[in-house]
């Protein structure tokens, strides 16, 4: 298994040379939601759409 440190070192080299300090640091996190929400969608932590609609309609009182 891919230690941590190594999965950022392969984002950081994934990053085109030209890209700036902020986006790089920009991409750890984004990388993580995703690999959270692919966790999520395999055990069945998800919502259906409909669900989340009715969720956002609730907020909107």
């Amino acid at each position: 298994m891919i230690s941590v440190r190594e999965r950022i070192s392969q984002l950081i080299q994934e990053q085109p040379d030209d890209s700036s300090y902020d986006e790089i640091l920009r991409e750890i996190p984004f990388h993580r939601m995703i690999e959270k929400g692919l966790a999520d969608s395999d055990s069945n932590k998800t919502i259906s759409n409909e669900e989340m609609k009715h969720r956002i309609k609730t907020w909107q009182k």
